[in-house]
């Protein structure tokens, strides 16, 4: 059976992946402030250390004040590769249309709000995920291409990760971040699970990483 997380990741190593995702977090706010002119507020980022087959549960915990929750959920490839999970409050994505213009056709047509929804929070997802995942692979020299996202939109809160999505024998990284946007009642968490087949290349790449402050 494949020992758990916190028997491989030591304690230097998981406040070095800390202060990377403040670095990285930091850094995508200001990138992000640029794309869409208004500032992201990133609250630092949370490290757990559990079971892969606790994620579920835990999830669920976090985001309960919800009763329907909107999902954008992408998967990133490279040395450094897993799992972005954006939730927000269901409807958030009508309040967020407003950010990215996606409004009323050249026509003056509205669009129909469920595809105005959808089309908005795969915007934000492509924006948030790929400044955060991406500054993050960054900092650890890397370089990481994103599948599709699967957009789910007024889905029950316990729904935002199937259990039979992780597999017992392994355990997980989870990283966890509250965000807001400026001026605007919306924001959500989200969630980074890195795959278990990158610790091996995480752990030298958090010391490589240190290196250079040394």
């Amino acid at each position: 059976m494949t020992s758990f997380l916190y028997e491989e990741i030591t304690a230097e190593e998981t406040d070095i992946l800390q202060e990377v995702m403040n670095i990285a977090f930091g850094k995508a706010s200001a990138d992000l402030a640029e794309v869409i002119d208004i500032y992201v507020v990133l609250n630092i980022p949370e490290i757990s250390v559990m079971k892969a087959t606790d994620i579920p549960c835990c999830l669920a915990r976090e985001i309960s004040r919800f009763d329907k929750i909107s999902i954008v959920h992408q998967n990133y490839w490279g040395k450094f590769k897993g799992t972005a999970i954006l939730v927000f409050p269901a409807k958030a994505g009508r309040e967020l249309a407003t950010l990215l213009d996606n409004g009323p056709d050249e026509g003056g047509e509205l669009l129909d709000p469920a595809e105005m929804e959808r089309d908005t929070l795969t915007e934000v997802g492509n924006i948030l995920i790929g400044a955060c995942v991406g500054k993050v692979a960054e900092l650890l020299d890397d370089v990481i291409t994103f599948s599709p996202p699967r957009i789910l939109v007024d889905e029950e809160s316990r729904q935002v990760v199937p259990a039979e999505t992780f597999d017992a024998r392994h355990s997980a990284i989870l990283l966890k971040t509250l965000f807001t946007f400026e001026e605007r009642d919306a924001g959500g968490f989200l969630f980074l699970l890195p795959n278990s087949t990158s610790f091996g290349w995480l752990k030298k790449a958090l010391h490589t990483f240190m290196e250079q402050y040394l």
